[in-house]
């Protein structure tokens, strides 16, 4: 519902996660918010990213579940996979929840303004809409939430037919007899997922010298090994240097570790090397919002920008590039705009999530990182093959690891590989939270048999007293 004059309480720029998860919470303190979002609503991560991806990877889970269908007395006669329904029905599933947050915009009587918008300054934005009309809006308090998109690099023009980005791999009826992945984190490793489920031969090519490089180098050694096993091969520690475009797809010219040349045909190649910030265009730098060399928006523990008035939260204000992170920083900026009381980002405890097959979840520091620092640690590890509930569905690649402060017993890491990580490291971001101790996380009951008794005997493993083990 506009109010006069269209003055609002709360102006946010960017209906995504952050976005749309801050304009409720304000509506919810009272405030009247409007939401400028030229796109649907629920941004990249529900239309074209987090949501759709994770309804295609549950369907490559269940292709892959039936590769192995005879030990549970299930046989087919001529098993296919077609990915052209799994397509549509992560649309339909993406298309379901966007109208659901416009559902969610009615219920709390937040104006959805369609529309790009541009800082003037003076507490003022100028929306200008798909016709080409504008119309100028403004509040005390605006809140940048713009996200990101898919970093474009000269070697690996992003063209959406040979070159895919994300967005590009999400559209896809048919799986390409072979794929490139450049780029091995999250985005790139969970395609690769994907389209070797459906029968494209993958190749990865990471830049560094292990496949998701941010996480735990025992984590990547295992995620890269069972992949192996199905086929998928890597090249690590190689840089692309060349793409040459044919009406047959593309040869992709890479430089390995020693500096040796190769050549690979392909089909079809997918860019996954980054996101950066959508930040051009909102008038940031004739307001005097200050940004980053690498484009974000500079915010303090509040998510404050240099300019009064002016907030950023999400993609755009830099941080983890992840959903979860962005919903709530959008909490807690409109909590400290409205005078409720609110602690600030942890950013040392946000969770890092990777929903291919074993699934990788992580949270705290790395192994390597806690010795770097120079901390006096214990290390416990437990695998998914002394655990019964995890003998019984048949996922047994992966472990928990647990390490440990040995002063203080306090939990400075935790990594997982293998079934349902992503459920279980909440686990984990909890007890960080509440500064539980190894013994802590042990002595909380966890019920038999269950995936979560990894995680107390991951516990009891940093402290060298392992039952099943």
């Amino acid at each position: 519902m506009r109010v006069p004059e269209n003055k609002f309480d709360l102006l946010v720029v960017g209906g995504g996660p952050a976005g749309y998860v801050a304009a409720i919470r304000g509506s919810q303190l009272g405030m009247q918010v409007g939401c400028i979002e030229e796109e649907n609503l629920g941004g990249v991560c529900l239309n074209v990213g987090c949501i759709p991806t994770k309804a295609m990877l549950s369907s490559a889970l269940l292709v892959n579940e039936c590769q192995s269908a005879e030990s549970h007395g299930i046989i087919f006669d001529g098993l296919a996979s077609n990915l052209a329904p799994a397509q549509k029905r992560s649309r339909d599933i993406a298309d379901k929840l966007a109208s659901g947050v416009s559902h969610l915009f009615k219920k709390n009587k937040i104006e959805h303004i369609r529309g790009r918008g541009r800082l003037l300054g003076g507490s003022s934005v100028e929306v200008t809409n798909s016709e080409g009309e504008t119309d100028t809006y403004t509040s005390d308090h605006i809140l940048l939430a713009t996200g990101s998109r898919p970093r474009d690099i000269p070697v690996l023009p992003i063209d959406e037919k040979t070159i895919w980005s994300s967005t590009g791999a999400l559209f896809q009826q048919n799986a390409p007899a072979s794929l490139a992945v450049v780029g091995a984190g999250a985005v790139g490793m969970e395609f690769a997922d994907i389209y070797n489920a459906y029968g494209s031969k993958v190749t990865v090519i990471e830049a560094l010298e292990r496949i998701l490089p941010i996480e735990d180098a025992d984590s990547s050694k295992v995620l890269q090994r069972s992949f192996q096993k199905r086929g998928v091969d890597f090249h690590t520690g190689a840089t692309v240097k060349e793409a040459i475009i044919s009406p047959e797809g593309a040869k992709l010219i890479f430089e390995d570790k020693s500096g040796n040349t190769h050549e690979l045909d392909v089909e079809k190649v997918l860019s996954a090397v980054g996101r950066v910030p959508n930040t051009e265009n909102l008038g940031l730098k004739e307001v005097g919002v200050e940004v980053s060399s690498a484009g974000f928006v500079m915010v303090d523990h509040h998510m404050r920008s240099s300019v009064s008035g002016v907030y950023a939260i999400g993609d755009c204000a830099g941080n983890q590039l992840l959903a979860h992170k962005a919903m709530h920083e959008g909490v807690v900026c409109v909590e400290v705009i409205a005078g409720e009381s609110h602690a600030s980002v942890d950013y040392e405890n946000v969770p890092n999530c990777t929903y291919c097959n074993p699934e990788v979840a992580s949270v705290g520091l790395t192994e390597a990182q806690a010795r770097e620092k120079g901390l006096d640690i214990e290390v416990g590890k437990f695998p998914w093959v002394g655990n019964g509930r995890a003998l019984a569905g048949g996922h047994t690649d992966g472990f928990v690891k647990v390490i440990r402060d040995k002063e203080y017993s306090e939990i400075l890491g935790a990594h997982i590989v293998g079934p349902h990580a992503t459920e279980l490291i909440a686990e984990f971001v909890i007890g960080r939270h509440l500064e539980s101790t190894v013994e802590e996380m042990d002595k909380a009951m966890h019920p038999h048999p269950t995936l979560s008794e990894a995680v107390a005997e991951a516990a009891l493993g940093a402290l060298g007293r392992t039952i099943h083990l």
